[in-house]
């Protein structure tokens, strides 16, 4: 009965998850049972040691609950450990999670999660890129941690060991493009090693569930906080588009629009270093940008982009 639920994608169906579509080195068909992760919401990967400490399924229970509780979809192996923990706390938060398994999406690996996986079928889903009755076979799981990382705008790592299989999950990550976070541990513990070296080489800290969330451009429990964000993100894109498309205004006020930001001050000593522009020059710029309602000087001899009041209608 479960194989008639399965759903089958091939990598040209308009079905076919887009973050996997964009990258090399995909599955040709995909298998998925319940639902597929809406590509519009925000997706966090989840990984982890399966031997984890008692710390570890916390802290990754707390993150995948607070998480889904935003709005992030949930995405991990459904593994005994790190991964099961953080898809329980998305799910007992209310919100989806989807588990990429190493064998057909109608074999529950490994059986001490099927109330877990029972549970995903109905607020989430089950993926493989293997066919039904597929056995978990071990060289799956390494290729299968390519799909989590693929469907994921950031990987976050929980437990690690420095030779952990999660860090093929982070390598994978890298590879596609997508933000890595750790979440640091104590110094000698084995099952930090691995995060703490994440961190050494650039890792974001995943010092709390804000961490992530701001990332993703997400304040925790204040949907109208990320739609401030959201807005500003786009009132700034509008400001960029109108000083692009400003035939009014001369190459070199370009150039110094583009050595400009928006949060931090910059004097006109810096902006001339940087264009490499005559200090005359770079001030007479300056006052061809604000009088054009580009630039504003928040301190005296200090300047940022300004950014739009409205929209365009």
């Amino acid at each position: 009965m479960i194989k008639e639920e399965i759903l089958m994608l091939k990598r040209d169906d308009p079905g076919y998850p887009p973050k996997m579509k964009e990258l090399t080195g995909m599955p040709q068909t995909l298998y998925a049972l319940g639902e597929l992760p809406d590509p519009l919401k925000p997706s966090v990967g989840i990984v982890g040691a399966r031997m984890c400490s008692a710390y570890g399924r916390k802290t990754a229970y707390e993150f995948g609950k607070i998480l889904a509780e935003n709005g992030v979809q949930v995405i991990s192996g459904m593994a005994a450990g790190i991964d099961g923990s953080a898809q329980e706390g998305a799910l007992d938060g209310g919100g989806k999670s989807f588990a990429v398994l190493g064998s057909g999406v109608d074999v529950c690996y490994p059986r001490g999660n099927t109330t877990l996986y029972n549970r995903l079928k109905h607020a989430g889903g089950i993926l493989s890129e293997h066919p039904a009755g597929t056995a978990p076979l071990p060289y799956h799981f390494p290729s299968r941690n390519r799909i989590i990382s693929a469907l994921s705008d950031i990987v976050l790592v929980v437990e690690a060991k420095s030779e952990s299989g999660s860090l093929i999950t982070v390598d994978f990550a890298l590879a596609q493009g997508r933000t890595v976070f750790a979440v640091p541990g104590r110094v000698g513990d084995a099952l930090s090693d691995g995060c703490n070296w994440l961190i050494a080489q650039g890792a974001g800290i995943a010092y709390a569930p804000e961490a992530v969330l701001n990332e993703l451009l997400i304040g925790r429990g204040t949907s109208a906080y990320f739609e401030s964000r959201i807005k500003k993100a786009r009132l700034r894109h509008l400001s960029e588009k109108r000083v692009k498309h400003a035939s009014s205004l001369s190459e070199e006020a370009r150039k110094v629009y583009e050595a400009l930001s928006f949060e931090d001050p910059v004097y006109p000593d810096a902006i001339a270093l940087k264009t490499l522009i005559d200090i005359s020059a770079v001030r007479a710029s300056l006052q061809e940008l604000a009088g054009a309602g580009f630039v504003e000087e928040p301190e005296r001899d200090s300047f940022l982009r300004r950014c739009p009041d409205t929209e365009e209608p």
